[in-house]
């Protein structure tokens, strides 16, 4: 006889006895239906209230029983988290609202993912495997338990637990385009800005409920775990953190694409801020190690330097040289929820011999390992100092080892096809099946490489080799900044790569005799377009190399494209129209908005449904809601909980106390001149001085917050950092001002810091001078997270008020044509320092020592920029930037108004999606089309696989 543990399933058998099955199967269906549902109603009570009132510790044994039991009761809930843990979301017109009113704490972002459907399913399989995943990684590959287990460690359990996930959809993406031999796109770039992996690698897996769940239930935090993460700094700004979008963006597009860049050992320096003054410290990112990457040595690929060039029967050939070896790394890129893992593979310098025995037996210790680190120098630093001749040397090292490296790689791909069929032995379609992306100047050194590659080693003919080398590259520009186009020296070429310099000299003049014949007599011209400037010191322009040995050149926003093509390259525009091109930038959604913001991303999610996240046009349909005073009150919310979430974090981290009320004012980027810094440093003494002046005054309150790193070498930037925390020490020690204005200076700014101020921002500061900034992304990560913006019309400023609407954007200040009118007739600084009191005012405190009284003369160098050799023109745009401010802190006591804003801004942010941009790049560039094709999973036969290709092959 059975043992049943309920008088209902004694009843069904009792009826099974004794009645017709068809009435049993009916009764049972019925009853259990009841019970279900009843069960349902107790589950998700208790699970609620366990959540509100967790129960005290347990034993070992009742600790397991409970963890099974809370597996099932998660499973059992048919619906996610709402708001509000344990009542439905609900608008509440009762409640006042202010954009600065204080609310309740605000939901970790661990309970705000549970309330989000589209970061994946709990389920009890998802759970229970994550739970198991982890605890095999903390015993078998960490060889720990609980009992001495770090938070570190926990942190490399889940991320070896989440790599599993990835490793499967890693392998069949390769198989895939193996079977499907499709266009292969290579993004080179000396930057890759990754940030943390962990998290944006749940999202895309659609496994971020359930590692949430999974971690909750073993009794750890989520965010302590995603904080042990280093950030990957292999980049300067936004040049990297593009790049790293980009990724994402080819990965969810279903592209055959490939990330190519330096595994640098110690990334963008860590910033420390002592005294006032920037101090760099090693950015050792590499030193707990890292579960993202998996070195590849069947790989290992040698890159020559120095040497001589040797002319033989056969051709030139470069001998007696000094070889590196580089090393690959991968690291998996998911795409959104598609199975699509491509790769990013960094390079790592090596010696061909590690130690010299000979020579440590002999008792020279350090010779013995020299030649050991003088290679691996070379992928040490993310851009050494070039201000002495060793820190070029190094840096042209670091330009080449990556492009050799790289296009070797990419050679042996493309000789590799699919077994059974003969390998490729010519180079006609190579082309057709491999797109380069330049990205900057930095890889330039991959077109003479190439064709080295094709014709020494590969020995096609000089003009074959040309058609085939310019029909594959395409070259980004990004910057208009005549300093940071690279120029490199002859001398520094030839000493070390000499069979390139011979290669670029013959690329000039095949280049120059084809302008001499279009415009004789001309030498003007010739001088201006020929690769090799030789005013003074003769050196090779890299971005003219760039333009002529591409098939298509871009810049990365409207204003942008135009400067290039109408000053910067107009002779090569005038020369080659049709090559050149505009691609306006973007970000991935992934992570400017499901991973850092999750409470605005529910919210948008519930208004419009979730297609936005692949389709960013989507937000368009926001425009519905701005007169919605439920959600504006909403966004109102979540902008706030963003806010007072910050506040907690610069307690903790800086022990800095702000008003989470005050507006919160933000300008983070790069220390530059260009960006101006010190125009939003005058507009804080403006402030500071006219609340000292009237105490009494109506003043909204404001915490200015501004960070960002200043280049190791770059003295004037480093000067406007200690003029930032000078005025800060001042205004923020002053008992007059109080709470009135508060100056923050975030140090370490990085990607991981942006992840958390960007969603608590109100007021975001683009105000470079007009025609100074290429693109500019960190404006767009604002606007996409409910900032306003106040900037000048220069870069994607531009675009994003066409798509706003120019009267939904604080625009102040000179245009292009303005900039360029002013230059013509001159600059005079002194003319605004003598018509404008509050800007005399200001600039006599600097240069008197208020803000600086041990020193009065401490900032005399940026004052003396300032007056006599200002090329960005601070002063010419003061007057205008101090009224506009005006006008935000205006609007700013309108709360519904400026929500209504903030919700119009969100809803024109649909172009600036990193997808749309490799759309763009895919079909008008690469010539690839992106795909809805989703890649068979791990679990689905091989055969699955070879269909796919073929659908793939048909469209």
């Amino acid at each position: 006889m059975p043992d049943y543990t309920c008088c209902c399933c004694y009843l069904f058998f009792s009826i099974g006895k004794r009645a017709n099955s068809t009435l049993v199967v009916f009764v049972v269906v019925v009853v259990t239906d009841i019970i279900t549902t009843v069960l349902k109603e107790i589950l998700v009570s208790s699970a609620l209230q366990f959540r509100k009132h967790p129960p005290p510790a347990l034993t070992n044994e009742k600790k397991q029983k409970e963890e099974t039991a809370a597996v099932k009761t998660a499973t059992a809930l048919p619906f996610n988290f709402t708001s509000s843990p344990g009542q439905p979301r609900s608008h509440s017109p009762d409640k006042p609202f202010t954009p600065g009113g204080i609310m309740a704490k605000p939901l970790t972002d661990q309970e705000k993912r549970k309330q989000i459907s589209i970061r994946g399913i709990v389920g009890v399989e998802n759970v229970a495997e994550l739970k198991k995943g982890f605890n095999r990684h903390l015993h078998f590959t960490l060889v720990k338990d609980r009992n001495i287990a770090t938070p570190r460690d926990y942190y490399f359990a889940l991320a070896h637990t989440v790599r599993d996930h990835l490793v499967g959809r890693w392998i069949r993406t390769q198989q895939f385009y193996y079977e499907a031999d499709p266009k292969r796109v290579y993004y080179l770039s000396l930057e890759f800005y990754m940030g943390r992996t962990l998290q944006n690698t749940m999202i895309n897996l659609g496994l971020q409920n359930a590692c949430d769940e999974a971690i909750y239930q073993l009794g750890l935090d989520m965010e302590e775990l995603e904080e042990m993460e280093e950030d990957a700094g292999l980049g300067n700004g936004g040049l990297g953190r593009l790049a790293a979008c980009f990724l994402d963006s080819m990965a969810t597009l279903g592209l055959a694409a490939y990330g190519y860049g330096i595994r640098y050992e110690y990334g963008i320096f860590n910033q420390k801020i002592r005294d006032g003054w920037q101090v760099e410290e090693a950015d050792d990112w590499l030193r707990h190690g890292n579960p993202w990457e998996k070195a590849r040595p069947e790989y290992m690929l040698p890159v020559h330097f120095y040497g001589r060039v040797e002319e033989t029967e056969m051709g030139s050939k470069w001998v007696d040289t000094q070889v590196v070896l580089a090393m690959p790394y991968d690291t998996p890129i998911p795409g959104y929820m598609n199975n699509t893992v491509n790769t990013m593979r960094l390079w790592s310098a090596r010696a061909p011999n590690d130690f010299n025995l000979r020579d440590f037996n002999v008792g020279d210790y350090i010779q013995a390992v020299l030649d050991r680190n003088l290679a691996e120098n070379i992928s040490r630093v993310l851009y050494p100092n070039d201000n002495f001749f060793e820190g070029k040397e190094l840096r042209l090292k670091q330009e080449y080892f990556v492009v050799a490296a790289t296009l070797q790689d990419i050679i042996r791909r493309f000789k590799t096809t699919k077994k059974g069929s003969p390998s490729r032995t010519s180079f006609e379609s190579f082309p057709e099946k491999v797109a380069i992306q330049l990205n900057d100047t930095h890889p330039a050194m991959a077109i003479p490489e190439l064709m080295r590659i094709f014709v020494d080693i590969e020995k096609l003919d000089w003009d074959t080799a040309w058609d085939l080398t310019r029909r594959t590259f395409a070259y980004t520009n990004h910057t208009v900044l005549p300093e940071a186009l690279e120029r490199w020296p002859v001398e520094l070429l030839e000493n070390l790569l000499p069979r390139h310099l011979q290669i670029i000299y013959q690329i000039n003049q095949i280049h120059l005799d084809r302008i001499a014949a279009m415009y004789p007599n001309d030498m003007d011209k010739l001088r201006k377009m020929s690769l090799i400037e030789e005013d003074g010191c003769k050196r090779v322009n890299m971005a003219h190399l760039c333009i002529v040995g591409s098939h298509a050149v871009n810049g990365v926003a409207e204003i942008h494209s135009n400067i290039i093509k109408t000053q910067v390259f107009r002779n090569f525009s005038d020369l080659e129209p049709e090559k050149f091109q505009n691609k306006t930038n973007g970000i991935t959604p992934r992570r400017w908005l499901l991973l850092c913001n999750p409470g605005l991303a529910e919210l948008i999610a519930e208004a419009i449904g979730e297609d936005y996240v692949k389709d960013l046009s989507e937000l368009q349909k926001l425009n519905d809601f701005v007169t919605d005073a439920a959600f504006i009150r909403d966004v109102s919310r979540v902008k706030q909980d963003n806010k007072l979430k910050f506040a907690q974090h610069l307690e903790k981290e800086y022990r800095v106390n702000i008003n989470s009320a005050s507006m919160f004012d933000v300008h983070v980027k790069r220390i530059h001149e260009y960006k101006r810094q010190l125009l939003n440093c005058l507009h804080i003494i403006t402030m500071y001085n006219r609340i000292r002046k009237e105490p009494s005054a109506p003043f909204v309150p404001r915490t200015v917050i501004i960070g960002g790193k200043a280049a190791p070498g770059y003295h004037m930037a480093k000067m406007i950092i200690r003029l930032i925390t000078s005025v800060a020490d001042v205004v923020n020690n002053d008992p007059v001002v109080g709470d009135k204005l508060k100056v923050i200076f975030l140090e370490n700014y990085r990607v991981s810091l942006a992840e958390k101020v960007i969603p608590a921002t109100d007021l975001s500061e683009q105000i470079s001078t007009a025609g100074t900034e290429a693109s500019g992304t960190g404006n767009m990560k604002f606007m996409l997270n409910g900032a306003l913006t106040i900037g000048t019309m220069d870069g994607a400023n531009v675009e994003m008020a066409e798509e706003a609407g120019e009267e939904n954007l604080f625009i102040f200040g000179m245009r292009v044509d303005d900039v360029a009118e002013m230059d013509k007739k001159g600059y005079d600084a002194m003319l605004y320092y003598n018509k404008l009191p509050e800007l005399k005012q200001v600039m006599d405190q600097i240069t008197s020592g208020y803000f600086s009284p041990r020193n009065p003369e401490l900032f005399r160098d940026l004052t003396n920029m300032l007056f006599k050799h200002d090329r960005f023109k601070v002063f010419a745009d003061y007057e205008d930037y101090v009224k506009c401010q005006e006008k935000v802190s205006q609007l700013y006591q309108n709360p519904t108004d400026w929500t209504k804003m903030v919700i119009k801004n969100i809803a024109a942010t649909g172009k600036f999606s990193s997808d749309r941009t490799i759309t763009e790049y895919a079909t008008e560039v690469w010539g690839v089309e992106p795909t809805d094709l989703k890649i068979p999973a791990p679990n689905e036969p091989r055969e699955a696989i070879e269909e796919t290709a073929r659908a793939l092959k048909k469209m």
